[in-house]
């Protein structure tokens, strides 16, 4: 039995609280492994994790400044072979010390950086992942980023492990042309995920207002910070688009939406580390619109199981997604391929195996 703790910091729900509550979800059902989550004292990570019907144990991860969580996280490491799964710098240099502190040799330290931002590394985080055992990256473009930000830290003990989505049940969603008041003859268009510049919604938004009105319907779904909002959904009634946008606010069952829409649109102007959305519109058999200035680059090959478009470029845009809106055999041909590269490639269940054939290969 291999005992893991995931570590979970994060005050809002993003991808890193996605990837680890998927492999819970999954571990909590392996006989190999007992899972348990540590996380920070927050209501609304907390209440997303609640079906797992997992052990919880409450830490305050607050980083190097914060003596209280490696003494605690050590009394849980004690006895048998232990991993702790941190996903930011910070946890996992909490992890590290709780390792030395535990006097346990069973203990391994793995990191899954999320994201592609320059992480803060004072000299105490440097000394601290030097103690982590393995440094698993979510893309190549993931662990390149890092690297070149981290120059002095060994990552001899990394791995490229793609991530994936979980499948969930597909039933009992929305209807969304019903939800949307939708006539059947016009084409969903959809987006999900944060409501924000940095993913492109206003390049989207500015898109649909080079389209015929009588064609098409938007549907976004997600959140963001409420200035955001505001700003989109004032950019909305300005250009007279009330009855062919919808703001569906945050939707945990997306999922169930996907088989509904005619073409997914991820027209992200930051750099994405995997692009959790780009792999569930693969996983759903979608006619998928994204752009190339991140990993998508690394699954999505343009005209064969999606269209790639410029960060940032409205127009062809616009003309990507009414080309889509006309041809409904192309459509369905990106859609068929899209599903296909993600069985053969990325499906959950490849992910799994790689990522718990690595636990089990830290104690071999």
């Amino acid at each position: 039995m291999i005992n893991v703790f995931h570590l979970v910091s994060g005050k809002t729900w993003g991808g890193a609280e996605r990837y680890a509550g998927d492999v819970m979800e999954r571990l909590r059902h392996d006989k190999d492994f007992y899972v348990e989550m540590v996380c920070g004292k927050n209501d609304a990570i907390i209440g997303q994790f609640q079906h797992l019907d997992i052990p919880v144990s409450i830490l305050p991860l607050r980083g190097l400044a914060d003596f209280d969580s490696p003494v605690r996280l050590a009394r849980l490491l004690r006895k048998g072979r232990n991993i702790v799964h941190a996903h930011t710098v910070k946890d996992a240099a909490t992890a590290v010390v709780a390792k030395r502190m535990s006097e346990n040799d069973q203990v391994r330290v793995l990191l899954t950086p999320h994201g592609l931002k320059k992480p803060r590394l004072s000299y105490w985080h440097k000394k601290a992942l030097r103690g982590v055992d393995r440094f698993v990256f979510v893309s190549q473009l993931a662990r390149d980023t890092f690297a070149a930000h981290a120059r002095k830290v060994d990552l001899a003990r990394s791995v490229v492990l793609r991530e994936s989505v979980l499948a969930r049940a597909t039933t009992g969603g929305d209807d969304l042309r019903a939800k949307c008041r939708i006539a059947p003859d016009k084409k969903i268009i959809f987006y999900h995920g944060r409501l924000s510049t940095e993913k492109g919604v206003d390049t989207l938004l500015r898109a649909v207002t080079q389209l015929d009105k009588s064609r098409y319907h938007l549907v976004l779904v997600g959140d963001g910070h409420p200035k955001s909002v505001s700003m989109f959904k004032a950019f909305v009634v300005a250009n007279q688009l009330v009855s062919n946008v919808t703001f569906l606010g945050f939707n945990d069952n997306v999922q169930a939406l996907l088989p509904q829409v005619d073409v997914c649109v991820l027209p992200s102007t930051t750099p994405e580390a995997s692009g959790i959305a780009c792999l569930e519109a693969l996983m759903s058999g979608r006619a998928l619109i994204t752009t190339a200035n991140g990993a998508q680059r690394e699954y999505v090959t343009d005209n064969l199981n999606g269209l790639i478009v410029e960060p940032g470029n409205f127009m062809q845009l616009a003309f990507l997604i009414n080309a889509l809106l006309d041809d409904d055999a192309r459509r369905a041909s990106l859609g068929r391929t899209a599903r296909q590269y993600f069985e053969k490639n990325l499906r959950y269940d490849l992910f799994y195996d790689k990522l718990t054939a690595l636990y089990r290969e830290l104690f071999n």
